[in-house]
């Protein structure tokens, strides 16, 4: 018996030993050099904190942060995101079960009954005399454990477990990121509407205002002093005015409709009151450092993580090209007659080893191998390019920001003086010095600059929106933690 073991294991390190000769599949990893500049181009040189958390609450608007809470617990993207993370819990679950013993209780029962045809070629005598074949009845019962095991002498099985938690903890992230660009899309959406609610009450003034010239029009023509071409012009510049505020109202309702489906209620069930632009307070953001944004955008992390995946997925394929050792035993009781079936002549148990060596399988594990090098190699460029777009996310949301700012301090200014300038042409007019032509010219010049400043405003704050959303959002390495120990305890329970 011990020749018969020490032969076994002669042959298992045998048989091991070949594989590592004839199945050895060198990588090369593949690694990219992710430059990483010392400052964004257009920001500051300074270490910054995180964005807080409640990053929509700076812009001091109740009812925005009112629906951004519903978005949060609402948003169809995200609840999807909730169950695609639990998806990935699972499936971390089932590849890190052969890490473990699997263990079954079986039982059975059965009766069997032979002709008395198979057990004699002639008819036996029976006890009256007679001779008949007749039959044989009998009855068998068992009750055990069975048991069996995958020794992961290589990694195979603990490599396939950890890249399913890098994937559980990758959903996570995902989910984040879905999450910050709905609280960002709320923004937006609410900033749009406000907008077009503010261009709508100035569209309304200058009706105000068109419609008021008209009427001194009509009296002076009445009176013999104005003529039928004034009438026209004013009549004109008024239709003008009125034909921007169907696409202005279309704008408001469709922003509305577009915050319900954000918040995951039916169009027409929200009841948004909005503002003015103008009530709104402009936060400074300070972007850091890029350094700094590596650790606080969550799809960075989520490209991290899938990379993580993909190598532990290459040392799988790898692993699976070696030999396997699986163990398998059994041990429970047996018995024809059921009242000696829990005696201890009953006992039965079986134990064996197995070892397996794929020798041809027509390149089915090689190609294997194969895919998830070049899987790896494609995370690895997404990875890089995540990077690299993080970096531009912020520069040209730092470039916006500014911009903005002052275009919307000159366009004021361009108001302000588009205001002056036809109160002075208006007076003129009403004196006799100018024709209609040069007021209705200046009418124009003002709806057009007050509009634009409406325009400017909403383009200042959407790229503050857009810097909040390229530093993270609020997401940081204590959320990364926070995500990273959930996957653990999942996986865990």
């Amino acid at each position: 018996m011990a020749k018969v073991k020490r032969a076994a294991r002669v042959l298992a390190v045998g048989v091991a030993g070949a594989c590592l000769v004839g199945c050895d599949r060198s990588w090369v990893k593949p690694t990219v050099d992710v430059a990483t500049p010392a400052q964004f181009k257009a920001g500051n040189a300074m270490e910054a904190p995180p964005v807080p958390d409640r990053w929509v609450d700076n812009f001091h608007s109740n009812e925005l942060s009112m629906l951004v809470d519903k978005a949060l617990s609402g948003h169809l993207d995200i609840a999807a995101a909730i169950a695609r993370i639990e998806q990935a819990e699972a499936q971390a679950k089932i590849m890190g079960a052969p890490l473990f013993p699997y263990v079954e209780l079986g039982g059975s029962t059965s009766r069997t009954r032979t002709p008395g045809t198979v057990l004699f070629k002639d008819p036996p005598l029976q006890s009256d005399g007679t001779r008949q074949f007749g039959a044989s009845y009998q009855s068998l019962r068992s009750l055990g454990l069975n048991a069996s095991y995958e020794i992961d002498f290589w990694g195979k099985n603990r490599d396939g477990a950890d890249a399913a938690e890098r994937l559980a903890e990758a959903s996570r992230y995902n989910r984040s990121v879905i999450s910050l660009s709905t609280v960002a899309a709320v923004a937006n959406t609410y900033f749009a509407m406000l907008a077009a609610q503010e261009r709508l009450n100035i569209a309304h003034d200058n009706v105000r205002i068109a419609s008021d010239v008209l009427a001194v029009v009509k009296k002076r023509l009445a009176a013999g002093v104005g003529t039928s071409l004034d009438l026209l012009q004013q009549e004109s510049v008024l239709a003008e005015q009125l034909a921007t505020i169907p696409v202005l109202k279309q704008t408001v309702q469709q922003s509305v409709n577009l915050l319900s489906v954000l918040v995951g209620s039916p169009p027409g069930s929200l009841n948004i009151k909005g503002g003015t632009l103008s009530s709104l307070r402009f936060p400074a953001v300070q972007a850091g450092l890029p350094s700094q944004l590596l650790l606080r955008r969550p799809d960075i992390a989520d490209a991290e993580a899938v990379l993580a995946a993909s190598e532990l997925s290459v040392e799988q394929a790898r692993s699976a090209m070696l030999p396997s050792i699986s163990l398998t035993g059994q041990y429970g009781v047996a018995s024809l007659v059921l009242k000696s079936m829990f005696q201890p002549e009953a006992i039965a148990w079986k134990y064996s080893g197995q070892i397996a060596q794929p020798l041809i399988d027509g390149g089915y594990l090689e190609g294997m191998l194969d895919v998830q090098k070049g899987r790896y190699a494609e995370m690895l460029h997404d990875y890089h390019k995540q990077v690299l777009v993080a970096f531009s996310d912020v520069d040209n949301a730092l470039i916006a920001v500014k911009m903005s700012a002052e275009g919307e301090k000159l366009q004021l200014a361009a108001a302000a003086s588009s205001r002056r300038a036809h109160e002075a042409v208006l007076k003129t007019w009403q004196e006799g010095s100018i024709d209609i032509l040069a007021l209705a010219t200046s009418q124009t010049r003002l709806s057009q600059s007050q509009d634009l400043v409406a325009q400017v405003r909403l383009a200042r704050l959407q790229a503050l929106v857009s810097l909040y959303q390229a530093l993270g959002g609020g997401w940081s390495q204590s959320t990364r933690a926070g995500a990273q120990n959930a996957t653990a305890v999942e996986v865990i329970d």
